[in-house]
């Protein structure tokens, strides 16, 4: 067997520790798969206000305790706590940045959860926690053979290995994911790039636009860049809009830019195990998700109708998701014999919007604002449809949940969502769903109307159903291609 690798995984949110998006799903099913394949894994997190010392069972570190880190003109403290991310399976130790002033005094993640606003210190914040990644290293003398980080928030962390730490880590391969590059950390120049302490010559590498952008950094210091789709990669390189111009690196570094689709953790996404939903079931014993719909539909508080299909949203409650066409179409939707069940947080005129219809069509659509992780399983569990109208989609997640739980996927034909959702064929009897192209009310609603047509025939839903179920989509498969580029990458050195 090929010798194992050191691998740190660095990212700004882990599931079940911090979770506002997919980000925290992979930074906690690729590491603990990952570990399956017997390499030594950790992982790398802020710890923010709202999280529990006692019930995620969090620590001290007497090497890591009380170490001084320089943001700009000021000095903090940072604590490294241990703690750890598990599976039925396996285990993985996780460090956690401490420190009051950064995290713990803060409640929400990116921003205040009282007013929805993002935190005017988020660039130190991060700044904060990318060099306590650098100080962990090197207190504790582990210089792994990958970091590997997600998204803007742990973007600048190869800079810091590369442009001030090159003796430390000139073993260390840096592997960069995009997950979302809408959010790249954009702040004003001067006042940040004076914060992070390099030297004046490094100024070009985190400068786009006349703006500070930490996600440059991440694309310019890494040795390999990935993404969460085929098509997604596709559009990054393409999109200058989308890209908000930094396709221009991406395109200048496409031979080490590869598309690896996420995949989902089945030992906490399978309806056969799954301990938050009323009733496990299996393909072979697809009657028992009625019990579920059941529960579903009475926690939503509408009255439940064995014959009426559920079609559920769990979502950031953002234009980006569709909500637009939801509700340009919900007059028409709403006239045919479903229910729509919506879970999320986010954009307050968005909740408004929602609230708004709810009221208008008391009957057939219930919202619940906030998150909640038990009742996103049940929604899987109980919907015979899931609905994502998604203006784009980096990968997605909620459709391979949907799989899994046999809730059959109505989305757009985006980024991940069009590698994995199929149009199902009722002579073929081939496909796991039903999409639409255009980002437009009617599109939508010609997709949904076609679902809705497709269950009256319960003989063809099954095969529906069953097509999605029967498929794989754990990171067995995606952790092998992530194995792959790191052994590439060592090699290389």
């Amino acid at each position: 067997m090929a010798k194992p690798f050191s691998i740190l995984f660095v990212a700004s949110e882990i599931y079940p520790i911090a979770k506002t998006g997919g980000v925290a799903d992979v930074a906690f099913g690729l590491p603990l798969a990952l570990r399956d394949l017997e390499h030594d894994v950790r992982v790398m997190l802020p710890k923010y206000g709202a999280i529990s010392e006692r019930k995620n069972r969090i620590h001290e570190i007497n090497r890591l305790k009380d170490i001084p880190i320089v943001v700009g003109d000021t000095q903090e403290l940072a604590t490294v706590k241990s703690s750890s991310i598990v599976n039925t399976r396996t285990k993985v130790q996780a460090y956690m940045t401490t420190n009051n002033h950064y995290f713990d005094s803060k409640w929400g993640l990116y921003s205040d959860p009282e007013t929805g606003l993002e935190y005017e210190d988020n660039d130190e914040r991060f700044i904060f926690f990318a060099r306590s990644v650098i100080q962990t290293c090197l207190l504790l003398g582990w210089f792994p053979n990958v970091v590997h980080c997600n998204d803007w928030h742990t973007a600048i962390v190869p800079m810091y290995m590369k442009a001030m730490y090159p003796d430390k880590f000139k073993n260390t391969k840096v592997v960069f994911t995009i997950h979302n590059v809408s959010n790249q950390g954009v702040f004003p120049f001067k006042e940040t790039f004076r914060k992070t302490g390099f030297a004046e010559n490094f100024a070009e590498d985190v400068k786009h636009k006349n703006k500070f952008n930490f996600m440059k950094a991440g694309l310019l210091y890494a040795d390999h860049i990935t993404t969460v789709s085929d098509t997604y990669a596709k559009e990054l390189l393409a999109d200058t809009e989308l890209t908000n111009g930094l396709n221009a690196i991406l395109k200048k570094r496409k031979d080490v830019f590869t598309p690896i689709v996420n995949g989902i953790d089945t030992t906490i996404w399978t309806p056969d195990k799954d301990k938050l939903i009323t009733k496990r079931y299996t393909v072979d014993s697809l009657e028992k998700k009625a019990d579920n719909k059941e529960a579903l539909v009475e926690k939503f508080e509408l009255e439940f109708k064995p014959e009426t299909p559920v079609i559920a949203m769990v979502s950031r409650l953002v234009e980006q998701k569709g909500f637009s066409l939801l509700k340009q179409a919900s007059e028409k939707l709403f006239a045919e014999d479903v229910q729509l069940l919506i879970l999320g947080e986010g954009d307050k005129d968005i909740e408004d919007v929602l609230k708004a219809l709810m009221k208008r069509y008391p009957d057939k659509l219930s919202v619940k604002i906030g998150f909640d992780e038990p009742l996103s399983h049940l929604m899987e569990a109980g919907a015979d449809m899931y609905l994502m109208p998604s203006l784009f989609e980096p990968c997605g997640l909620n459709q391979l949940y949907s799989f899994a739980y046999g809730a059959v996927p109505i989305v757009r034909a985006t980024g991940g969502l069009i590698d994995t959702v199929k149009e199902f064929d009722d002579k073929t009897k081939k496909g796991n769903g039903f999409l639409f192209n255009k980002f437009e009310a009617g599109d939508m609603l010609k997709a949904i109307r076609k679902a809705l047509e497709t269950y009256k025939d319960q003989d063809v839903w099954q095969h529906v159903v069953r097509n999605g179920m029967k498929e794989d989509h754990s990171w067995g498969n995606s952790s092998k291609k992530y194995e792959e580029i790191y052994r590439k990458l060592l090699l290389s050195a």
